[in-house]
């Protein structure tokens, strides 16, 4: 099978993390988070943590440049025959620009995912979400899907334009939207 890079991209509770999970366990391409970085980062007692996490806390995208540290750092550890799977570091158009430049230099092939949901399933996943698991950015929903529809939405149409976007119907259970993936990706 060909080297691929997969970018798992959606609404606040669309399953990306999930479906990120679901394709590396049938696939053993490994994960990299941003969202999990930046809770690491937050942990920290520097500027910088205090900041991600002051971010974190009110429900805000972080600075393209800071998400693009973290992919590149992420990007430059990958083999060059290695595949990877990237959880949440597209949302910008910055970002996404960063994102298509970077692997077409590299030549390396790569499909962004994009989950999708309506703000009314992402406010109901995320208020079930909230019982079972401690995120911070869990309580500020109105936030983050301000902040999707402010800048992802444009982030996509540079994955659209560049013919690397996968719309896939997030609102159907975790097994057939996983199998709705791996078809989409001929795996």
């Amino acid at each position: 099978m060909d080297t691929r890079t997969i970018f798992f991209i959606g609404k606040p509770g669309c399953g990306k993390g999930t479906q990120a999970k679901l394709l590396s366990d049938h696939t053993d391409w490994p994960v990299f988070g941003s969202g999990q970085e930046f809770r690491k980062i937050a942990e920290e007692s520097t500027a910088v943590g205090k900041k991600v996490k002051h971010e974190i806390d009110s429900g805000l995208l972080s600075p393209p440049w800071f998400a693009m540290y973290l992919y590149q750092k992420a990007l430059f550890s990958v083999s060059e025959d290695q595949s990877v799977i990237f959880d949440g570091f597209n949302r910008k158009v910055p970002e996404a620009e960063l994102i298509v430049d970077s692997l077409n230099w590299l030549s390396r092939p790569f499909w962004v995912l994009d989950v999708m949901i309506s703000d009314e399933e992402a406010t109901r996943r995320i208020a079930i979400r909230k019982l079972e698991s401690d995120r911070v950015d869990d309580q500020f929903v109105p936030e983050r899907l301000k902040e999707y529809n402010k800048f992802t939405k444009d982030a996509l149409e540079i994955f659209r334009k560049a013919s690397r976007l996968i719309e896939i119907n997030g609102e159907q259970t975790r097994e057939a939207i996983a199998e709705d993936i791996r078809s989409a990706l001929k795996i």
